[in-house]
């Protein structure tokens, strides 16, 4: 392929930027989310649209034509739909694959007519009310990402975070971590704060700030919040009984916790085995980071390879539960300086793994190795399989999987000689597979797997969130 002139460049940008208010208003007064391939447009650039549809070359052949995604949208947006996730990647891929005749808008025009002509404007019956209990690190994630989902109006909606009191300006001091982070740097849209009602708004978003020193003693419904779904940030309870305390509050009715839970709660891996929630579940966990970066690749290796045994060792960045430098920690090793230091310590992840994948329960075990780094880790899986396995067929499975199946929002895939854990920063899947590190021999397999530990997993939390609060649109083109 010869290089594309700069005159090619700017007309491909031109399209981009017709691109970018058809995708807004289908998202704002529709209520449509559009991707690329599991690649969300919704507030790209035209750059960002470009690599966007480069991108559609791992998982089609070829690269995407932006007329022709504008054209699409076009079309769709003609149709009026009702709230609906769009795969724009994926519905032009089926189409190719499976040699559909007549214009390509035709086949979206049937896939979308479930909802076609279902678009109207969000009411408060399209939200559901969420509260953040504890603000730290993937509360304020959190945060983020739920209020930018929720400006059309749908979905879950941030209603208030509930802290303890940290004095003098508390509340400036919150909105400020919220507004700007070293790692994950600033916010994108605007903060204020109105110190009179302690609330944070965030993008026109009023978040209320409530001060408690336990669950149990808040009544959400004096600030107009009901039926509200809890999100324990804190880790201060992990089971059934520390946990049912926010049921007592009024206004709360379902708590998700973001760690593992213990005794009876149902650890969900979202891709895996969230379709064990029931209605009557008033408490459920998220699991870990690193239980939700290995789970899904786990998942697919064992349904093609079959695992006999596996050792996993995570290599995390630090975390707040580690001393910056050396003093008592009740923890064993954790009490020495995690800015300085490779901690050897436990991780409860792969034994985490049999709560989603029972098949898997007594086949894996793990350790992890806490080093110098703010954020980002590498789960490395070291497996022994049942069937023999080729690093080449092995990878290609990985890959399709990352693409072309329902675990392509938990799998990503990357082949590149140059890639560092800072690559990874931002990414919105739970894991990232480095099909370069791959080995394979016999029956024997290592895979490497990145995963942002805040940020991945924090989108790994909101999928629950979304279903739990059973405004999730559906899907299109399915893929199971």
């Amino acid at each position: 392929m010869s290089p594309a002139s700069p005159a090619s460049h700017h007309n491909r940008l031109s399209v981009a930027e017709r691109i970018i208010p058809v995708v807004g208003g289908l998202y704002r007064d529709n209520g449509v989310v559009t991707h690329i391939h599991g690649r969300s447009l919704i507030g790209c650039s035209p750059e960002q649209l470009l690599k966007a549809h480069r991108f559609a070359r791992h998982a089609g052949g070829e690269e995407l034509e932006l007329e022709q995604t504008l054209e699409l949208l076009t079309a769709m947006s003609a149709l009026n739909p009702g709230a609906a996730n769009v795969d724009v990647g994926a519905l032009i891929a089926h189409w190719r694959t499976a040699g559909k005749q007549g214009a390509l808008t035709d086949y979206m025009a049937e896939v979308l007519a479930p909802v076609a002509g279902e678009g109207r404007a969000a009411t408060d019956d399209d939200s559901y009310d969420v509260v953040l209990y504890g603000f730290g690190r993937i509360g304020r994630l959190l945060a983020r990402i739920l209020v930018a989902k929720s400006e059309n109006g749908r979905g879950p909606r941030l209603r208030a975070i509930v802290v303890r009191d940290g004095g003098p300006n508390d509340l400036i001091k919150r909105a400020s971590l919220l507004r700007r982070d070293s790692v994950h740097g600033p916010f994108h849209g605007t903060i204020t704060v109105d110190t009179e009602k302690n609330l944070i708004i965030a993008n026109g978003n009023a978040i209320q700030v409530i001060y408690a020193n336990s669950p149990s003693s808040i009544d959400y419904t004096a600030w107009g919040i009901s039926d509200a779904l809890i999100v324990d940030n804190t880790g201060s309870w992990r089971d059934d009984e520390g946990l049912r305390q926010h049921l007592a509050a009024k206004g709360a009715s379902r708590v998700l916790l973001t760690a593992p839970g213990k005794g009876s709660i149902k650890n969900i891996v979202f891709g895996i085995n969230n379709d064990t929630i029931t209605d009557g579940d008033e408490i459920v966990s998220a699991a870990s980071c690193t239980t939700n970066a290995i789970t899904p690749v786990l998942k697919v290796i064992n349904e093609k390879y079959g695992i006999d045994y596996g050792h996993v060792e995570t290599v995390h960045s630090y975390t707040n539960d580690q001393n910056l430098i050396d003093n008592f920690h009740k923890g064993d090793r954790r009490g020495r300086s995690a800015a300085l230091n490779m901690v050897l310590t436990e991780t409860g992840a792969a034994k985490a793994v049999a709560k989603a994948i029972p098949e898997l329960d007594g086949k894996l075990t793990g350790n992890a190795i806490r080093v110098p780094t703010p954020d980002v880790s590498m789960a490395i899986l070291n497996l022994t399989l049942t069937k023999p396995v080729e690093r080449e067929s092995l990878n290609d499975h990985l890959r399709e999987a990352s693409l072309h199946t329902g675990l392509r929002q938990q799998i990503d895939y990357i082949e590149s000689p140059e890639v560092v854990s800072t690559d990874f920063l931002g990414s919105p899947r739970a894991g990232i597979v480095d099909g370069l590190a791959t080995i394979a021999s016999g029956n024997h397999a290592v895979v490497y797997v990145w995963y942002d530990n805040e940020y991945g997993y924090s989108h790994q939390v909101v999928r629950i969130i979304e279903q739990l609060s059973g405004k999730k649109p559906p899907r299109f083109p399915s893929i199971h």
